[in-house]
């Protein structure tokens, strides 16, 4: 249930002090604040965990090459094992399987779904989370035991980047290249390349200048650091540390680097909403009488819940399904038809006004110093940044070696110098910078151009969707045969985007299948069928460009230059599942494509 809606509450001079603090945070250059780790700064984005392994190239050929080995590759790879699949190959920038959890290993690091939903897999593979929320290291664990229960290990290529895809139409194959000199075919190719393993980072006029040392969280230093993701960070005893960042990876790190570091600056532009996170061990006697099929009842029960569709009973109650009203407004899905437009939003504005004064109330419940307290409050629409959950993260800022340094009257920090951090007219001198600033979220190598893409007749992708991606339901596009795409592109998501990869796994697994099975040359989407897509996102689109018009700058509204509209299935992803599973019992002739090679330079002839 939302939050009751207290008469108390003032609209109107809510509205205000969310416009206000908007503003205060609002920068002309927008997301160009950022830059990317590559050319000079890109050493912040090589791999600390496992040394280099030189190799010689390949110039083989593969049934399907997977690029990339997060969960949504190891979850295409195990999908394409149980269909029967035998030659695949995993490739991946990273030395090894995981993706985002092989990356992120900072101190503090857990999942903020809970791990019963989060972790695939977990009854094929025999396993069962120790907690409800689990550490990051138990979850890139469970990704290697994805890997080796499935085979997964038998042809990857690690430390690897694929930087070209060419479609020979004559083998109705592509061409792969890489960085390491490689040039193998493949049949197919799968990209699931994720959005939140590339660190970001601020551009701060004067950071090349500063001469203490730096590391992006998500290549954490434990050369430098000493100690584990638990704590016991020694080498930080003697030291002046600065944390730049306050979002999901700032609310696990600074409570863990609170207890280490000498002293602790945390610098923040815009504070999170922190929410009971009520993590506790797994009940070995409720593990034990969970029957078969336990899992993905499970998981269907939380994106049902999420998407706003009827369920005969709540089986996660956490703060993501206390909200579920106040997600829709990013994260849409069905709606109260019985509402009017217009009450529905007043009833939702309502909800959320009192979920947020409950947040703030808490800060003061907890934070000792009313100008700390003041600072780390919150004043936005819930869903304009992504929800946080610690019951950790407001203690620290107890801790007499702990100090909030609160950037938001000069929109971030101002510059750095050889010594120093500099906000405002207030300088602070640091031995140590952590930049816990996130990722390029949403930008894959196919979307960047990093990894060009040629299909038939020479065409480009990124030509192709030069007006905007052009697919059919988010996986194929024409003109770019066996070609198929993991991820939010035109699709349908959920806060627990590991089940939404499962199931796009599973669909793609399903449509080489049939491919394989009818001996179809290849799997291609007609012009017809990605224009009737496109047509059903639009009219389906459901427009969030006036509540993110009104939200603090964050990655969601691009830092408060534009929203995301129409590009995925507004429906809700429920709804998307079945539209797929109606969609695969059909004879899938949309994407089927059976002519050989001379019927088709016959039709290019003619």
């Amino acid at each position: 249930m939302e939050e009751s809606q207290p008469a108390s509450i003032d609209l109107g001079a809510i509205r205000e002090r969310y416009a206000r603090e908007r503003d205060r945070r609002i920068r002309p250059d927008g997301a160009r604040q950022y830059r990317s780790a590559v050319g000079e700064f890109g050493y912040y984005a090589k791999d600390p965990y496992t040394p280099f392994r030189e190799r010689d190239p390949r110039t083989d050929r593969v049934e399907v090459l997977v690029i990339g080995a997060g969960f949504g590759g190891l979850l295409a790879g195990a999908s394409l094992r149980r269909v029967g699949v035998e030659s695949i190959r995993l490739m991946d920038e990273a030395g090894d399987v995981g993706g985002t959890w092989y990356w992120n290993r900072y101190p503090g690091v857990r999942c903020d779904v809970e791990s019963y939903v989060y972790m695939p897999l977990l009854e094929e593979t025999g396993a069962m989370p120790t907690e409800r929320y689990a550490k990051g290291e138990e979850i890139r664990r469970h990704a290697v035991r994805i890997a080796e229960h499935y085979d997964l290990y038998r042809d990857t290529l690690f430390q690897t980047l694929s930087t070209s895809l060419t479609w020979d139409e004559d083998a109705a194959e592509w061409i792969v290249e890489t960085d390491r000199g490689d040039r193998f075919r493949a049949r197919y190719v799968i990209t699931s390349t994720g959005t939140l393993t590339q660190p970001k980072l601020p551009g701060i006029p004067g950071v090349e200048s500063f001469r203490g040392h730096t590391f992006h969280t998500s290549r954490w230093d434990y050369g430098y650091t000493g100690g584990t993701a638990d704590g016991n960070l020694t080498g930080l005893t003697d030291k002046r540390v600065a944390v730049i960042g306050t979002g999901a990876t700032g609310l696990q790190a600074v409570p863990i680097l609170a207890e280490s570091a000498g002293e602790l600056l945390v610098f923040q532009r815009t504070p999170s909403t922190v929410d009971v996170r009520d993590n506790r061990p797994t009940d070995p006697a409720w593990a034990a009488s969970l029957k078969p099929g336990w899992q993905r009842e499970r998981m269907e029960n939380f994106l049902a819940v999420l998407a706003g569709e009827p369920v005969d009973e709540l089986l996660v109650t956490d703060g993501w399904t206390a909200t579920v009203a106040l997600q829709r407004n990013i994260i849409t899905g069905a709606v109260d038809e019985s509402l009017t437009e217009e009450e529905r939003a007043y009833r939702d504005e309502l909800d959320d006004a009192a979920t947020m004064n409950r947040i703030r109330a808490r800060v003061d419940e907890i934070v000792a110093d009313p100008a700390t307290a003041e600072a780390l409050k919150p004043w936005y629409r819930y869903m304009c940044k992504r929800p946080g959950f610690s019951d950790l993260y407001l203690q620290a800022f107890n801790h007499s070696n702990v100090t909030l340094v609160d950037t938001s009257d000069s929109q971030g920090v101002t510059a750095m110098t050889e010594t120093s951090i500099i906000v405002g007219d207030t300088e602070y001198e640091v031995d140590c910078i952590i930049f816990a600033t996130g990722f390029d979220a949403g930008v894959s190598g196919v979307v960047s151009g990093t990894l060009p893409v040629t299909g038939r007749d020479g065409r480009r992708l990124l030509e192709s969707w030069a007006t905007g991606p052009r697919t059919l339901h988010g996986f194929y596009s024409h003109g770019f045969p066996n070609l198929l795409h993991l991820g939010a592109v035109q699709t349908a998501s959920s806060v627990n985007f590991v089940h939404i990869l499962q199931k796009q796994a599973e669909h793609v697994a399903a449509v080489i299948a049939r491919a394989e099975h009818e001996g179809a040359r290849r799997v291609e989407p007609t012009a017809e069928a990605e224009e009737r897509w496109l047509r059903t996102l639009h009219e389906t689109a459901h427009d969030s460009s006036a509540f993110q018009a009104e939200c603090t700058p964050g990655y969601y509204n691009a830092e408060g230059t534009r929203s995301f509209t129409g590009l995925s299935y507004s429906p809700g992803p429920v709804a998307f599942h079945r539209l797929l599973s109606k969609w695969r019992a059909g004879d899938m002739s949309e994407v089927l494509v059976h002519e050989d090679a001379s019927a088709r330079k016959a039709e290019m002839a003619s």
